[in-house]
């Protein structure tokens, strides 16, 4: 019988470690628990780990994206739905030969599935990568039997998260790197051109036009006091961060964020058609909605947001009708409570929150599109504006230096 080295807590926290005979590890975590000790970790006493540091240790375990985590649910319900066991699947994810964050994380959940605890239970464990969301589904699926579905479902839902999140930054992404290069632009131009331009001029002695004479002015500034200018910004930044900081001040950033203009809109829409497509997959997957609620608020970042749920968790809490609730809160738009009426009056709420959720998406996928149309072409224009600003400027400070030659 071998015998494994162990590192466990006891009761009144103290630590201890030893060595126990016993056939298999699991045995021997079995054994620890029935003596009240609660393992950190068990290895064999030759000092070889049982598993590999991260699969004993979750505060280890590197964080999936949600690519890898997209991956690792689609390839265990594949798994599963062909018959094979949850911890055999576990093994299968593990043994992969390509090497990512995955592999510890299935080494860590195979390790506790193997301890006797539930899939559900173990996934909390690794909570950087399993939100309460994903958890509470597979909760339900071991409740159900029906855990393949689930997760195939999970799949479906963190594919349309992840490509509503493409979206958003898509459509920003080029308006962002347009509006970088402008501010490049305009410091290259301030900064080293136009002091060139006003040496040249300044030789001919001539009274240069009034737009040339800001233009050299300006210019002459930034190159003398240019990281003045920075430390300002930087400080204005680091002023605003501290600001945001506070709890007043991350509410009332976050409430003005959706009252942007053109952005505002698409953060609405986008959050209507996350919480409305989470609420769905929760309620179709046996979770009440009540509880479904109070996940969602644990998911929402937006202060606002989270207090506007708050509010609306309390009113069903209390009896009201999720459409009621909504409706009584204020911020949500008409069109989602007629659908979650229909919903509850035919008492398909579940499917009710999915004509809701799709619609909204429809409404972000439209949104995306006029930001996209907007924001892209007034950058654009601003520095074209900014750039013809200072062209003529130049051309008009030249013309009246080589006319004032000419007369002579």
């Amino acid at each position: 019988m071998p015998d494994f080295k162990y590192k466990a807590t006891a009761v009144d926290g103290v630590i201890s470690t030893g060595v126990i005979a016993s056939k298999t590890r699991s045995e021997a975590y079995r054994t620890l628990r029935s003596r009240g000790l609660n393992p950190i970790s068990v290895g064999e006493s030759t000092g070889k780990v049982v598993a590999d540091q991260a699969a004993q240790d979750p505060s280890q375990l590197v964080k999936l994206s949600t690519s890898q985590l997209l991956f690792f649910t689609e390839e265990l319900a594949e798994l599963l739905e062909a018959g094979l066991k949850l911890e055999s699947a576990l093994k299968v994810i593990e043994q992969r030969q390509e090497k990512s964050g995955i592999q510890p994380i299935a080494a860590r959940l195979r390790q506790r599935v193997r301890d006797g605890f539930n899939f559900s239970a173990a996934l909390q464990e690794c909570n950087k990568t399993f939100d309460s969301l994903y958890c509470n589904l597979v909760a339900a699926g071991e409740a159900s039997g029906a855990l393949p579905q689930i997760l195939k479902r999970q799949c479906a839902y963190l594919t349309l998260i992840e490509d509503l999140r493409r979206r958003v930054i898509s459509s920003l992404l080029y308006p962002a790197i347009v509006f970088t290069s402008a501010i490049v632009l305009m410091f290259v131009f301030l900064t080293f051109l136009v002091p060139q331009l006003s040496v040249l001029l300044g030789k001919t002695g001539q009274k240069l036009p009034l737009i040339t004479q800001l233009l050299i002015s300006v210019s002459q500034f930034f190159a003398a006091w240019w990281w003045a200018v920075i430390a300002l910004i930087g400080l204005v930044v680091l002023l605003v961060r501290a600001a945001v900081q506070t709890p007043a001040g991350r509410a009332w950033w976050h409430r003005s964020m959706l009252d942007l203009p053109v952005v505002g809109p698409v953060l609405r829409a986008k959050f209507y058609a996350e919480m409305l497509q989470t609420l769905s997959t929760l309620v179709s997957n046996g979770v009440a909605l009540l509880q479904g609620l109070q996940l969602m608020i644990n998911a929402t970042s937006n202060v606002f947001l989270h207090d506007l749920l708050v509010k609306v968790s309390s009113m069903v809490g209390e009896g009201t009708s999720l459409a009621n609730a909504l409706r009584r809160v204020g911020f949500f738009p008409p069109v989602m409570m007629d659908i979650l009426s229909v919903g509850e009056q035919t008492g398909d709420i579940g499917g009710a929150l999915d004509r809701a959720a799709r619609r909204f998406d429809r409404d972000l996928t439209t949104r995306i599109g006029h930001l996209t149309t907007l924001v892209q072409p007034a950058i654009i224009l601003l520095v074209a504006l900014f750039v013809g600003i200072v062209a003529y400027s130049m051309i008009a400070g030249i013309l009246t230096s080589v006319s004032s030659l000419k007369a002579r």
